[in-house]
């Protein structure tokens, strides 16, 4: 039915209200606005001001430890990077490190959900005791496996002392340094996953398992034809996270092992954070982060892409 169908009363009447809700959106935006504005501020002063200013500062010299104005030096810190091997043995840290987490940070939490889901008695202990890691800070951590994996004093050390082996010197020796890491990085932080693929497992409906249980399917065949189908979103979003989480790598090494032995734990934000603040050499740190930071753009398309076109199979 068309306005005009209505009547001239019901018309205007129409068109009063129209304008009174018009009056009334316009009258409460500027209050909007300042309900945003404290968030628009913060975000604008920590986010968005810090990536412009540092985006200016690779194209310039910038050094803490001078007092002069820096200078404009166009592409050459970009090309210092580029020719840099300390930086692509960084990136190869990194993408080492991010290889060693993810599987075990996927594989391992998605096992122990599956067995948490079996409605086995006292679940709320078997929940609280995997996440419980997750909420400790990075120094709390670090500082227990520093202690685990002393080679003198270490309990890991000496549970292998206990049966006949001789325990490494984990954070001293190039070759286990990043496996202790990772180690310490997995313990922490498989409590998110966990509960990730503990929430997809519960929203799975119960009658279809009845269904197949009727029909004779094993506990196995359950698990491969219908479990692991229905949750393989969430499989997804967990690899896609942790690939992200694994890839900006900082805390964890910087106070376990510092980066050594010989460079062999060092990760690019690591890097990008002594040669900013331990070098002082803030337009070649600034470089050597965007570069990072492009790295990490492409990184995040190419997976939304794969794992959009993956779920949608």
């Amino acid at each position: 039915m068309t306005t005009a169908a209505l009547g001239p009363n019901r018309t205007s009447r129409l068109a009063a209200r129209r304008g009174r809700q018009r009056r009334w959106h316009r009258n409460r935006q500027p209050i909007g606005l300042l309900y945003v504005a404290p968030f628009a501020v913060l975000f604008a002063m920590f986010l968005v001001w810090p990536t412009i200013y540092g985006f200016y500062l690779s194209f310039t010299d910038r050094n803490l430890a001078g007092a002069s104005a820096p200078s404009f030096v166009g592409l050459a810190n970009y090309l210092e990077a580029f020719a840099d091997q300390v930086v692509w043995r960084s990136m190869g840290n990194t993408v080492w490190f991010t290889v060693l987490t993810t599987i075990p940070l996927v594989i391992l939490p998605l096992v122990v959900a599956l067995l948490v889901n079996l409605n086995l008695r006292g679940q709320w202990f078997w929940r609280l005791a995997i996440f419980m890691p997750f909420l400790l800070a990075s120094t709390v951590v670090s500082q227990i496996f520093t202690w685990l994996f002393n080679p003198d004093l270490g309990l890991i050390n000496a549970a292998l002392g206990s049966i006949g082996m001789t325990g490494p010197a984990w954070l001293q020796d190039p070759k286990t340094a990043m496996t202790a890491v990772v180690i310490a990085t997995v313990w922490w932080t498989i409590g998110f996953n966990f509960l990730l693929f503990l929430a997809a497992l519960q929203n799975i409906p119960a009658q279809i398992y009845e269904a197949a249980s009727v029909d004779g399917a094993s506990a196995w065949r359950q698990v491969f034809l219908i479990t692991l189908p229905l949750i393989r979103r969430t499989v997804l979003l967990v690899v896609a996270l942790q690939v992200l989480a694994s890839i900006k790598v900082f805390d964890q090494i910087y106070q376990m092992t510092g980066g050594g032995p010989a460079n062999s734990t060092r990760a690019i934000l690591m890097y990008v954070y002594d040669t900013g603040f331990s070098n002082y050499r803030l337009g070649y740190a600034s470089a050597i982060s965007y570069i990072f930071f492009v790295i990490v753009v492409v990184l995040s398309l190419v997976q939304v892409r794969f794992f959009s076109r993956k779920a949608d199979r």
